[in-house]
């Protein structure tokens, strides 16, 4: 199968606005029946082998253990119990309104109770809509939605395979229904205090040091798929660090700078995988400099720790089984 396969923005946009909504729908179901954790690792989405997962939730609030997949090859929505029941319902062919409607169907046939505190959009243009009233939404593109899902799955292992070089605190690679990116973030142990008029998302999310990698779709304001990389907080002089490879540069946010590589150019490159495996490494390379991070400390090559194989000296021979 072709690794990066091509998902231009304007081809999919409409399927994506819908299915943006309906992870956003999903998403906050999530919020709503999953214990929270530091930085909203409990929120996002993980890959399956077919779409991707709230993974199990429930159980805490009185409801029972269940997990909601989108299957982006059968193209349905799956909402299974721990006691074996299962609802699902196809993805094509409806509103986000209609979607809404389904889901919480399927739940309450499911006896399954969540109250979603905000049943609208999370920062997108119709945030002020409900989900119950927005009929507009209801492009579903069976072929380009597969593709995102596998242009997710791609993208997944090689933020995993960079992920391998990192010893210290690091996030899930996990997919957000808010920005509908897929990212890795790499934490130093500095708190960092953000000031009171930050939203308390934002407060949790950037309450320490981070380097974070990842890739989005594009949206209205940047008309692409990229990959990116920002470090937050930004430290000074950040954008004067070399990237890689040659089409990979420094965006300026106005209060900061992104790290941007097109995904067409990660296309057309002799080797694709390398390109933006070492774009990530320039990344974080120009962020811990800067940051002052101690990367040899930190270091992970090759997910090894073990100071006796680093080392090159001989260790007894265990197996796993």
């Amino acid at each position: 199968m072709e690794l990066f396969p091509a998902i231009p923005y304007e081809e999919w946009r409409d399927s994506k606005e819908t299915v943006h909504r309906f992870a956003q729908v999903v998403g906050k179901v999530r919020l709503a029946a999953s214990a929270r954790r530091n930085h909203w690792w409990n929120v996002p989405f993980h890959l399956t082998g077919r779409g991707i997962t709230t993974r199990p939730m429930g159980q805490l609030d009185g409801n029972p253990l269940f997990a909601i997949d989108f299957d982006f090859v059968g193209h349905q929505l799956v909402v299974s119990v721990l006691d074996g029941r299962v609802v699902s319902f196809p993805l094509a062919g409806r509103s986000v309104a209609g979607f809404y409607e389904s889901l919480m169907g399927a739940l309450d046939g499911l006896g399954i109770r969540v109250r979603l505190a905000i049943p609208r959009p999370f920062d997108l243009p119709d945030a002020g809509r409900p989900f119950a009233e927005d009929t507009e939404h209801s492009a579903y593109d069976p072929q380009y939605v597969n593709r995102y899902w596998r242009v997710l799955s791609q993208v997944a292992a090689v933020l995993e395979e960079f992920a391998a070089g990192y010893s210290g605190k690091v996030s899930p690679v996990h997919h957000f229904w808010h920005t509908f990116d897929i990212a890795h973030t790499r934490f130093s142990d500095r708190h960092i205090d953000q000031p009171g008029r930050v939203d308390s998302v934002t407060r949790e999310a950037y309450s320490r040091e981070v380097i974070s990698f990842g890739f989005w779709f594009g949206d209205d304001t940047f008309r692409a798929p990229a990959f990116y990389s920002y470090t937050a907080p930004e430290p000074a002089g950040l954008a004067e660090e070399p990237l890689e490879p040659a089409a990979a540069r420094w965006a300026d946010r106005g209060a900061s700078h992104l790290a941007l590589l097109p995904y067409d150019e990660v296309r057309a490159a002799a080797d694709p995988r390398a390109a933006v495996l070492g774009f990530y490494e320039s990344a974080y390379q120009a962020g811990a400099r800067r940051a002052g991070w101690d990367r040899e400390r930190l270091a992970s090559p090759g997910g090894v720790t073990d100071p006796y194989l680093l080392a090159g000296r001989r260790v007894p021979r265990v197996m796993f089984r």
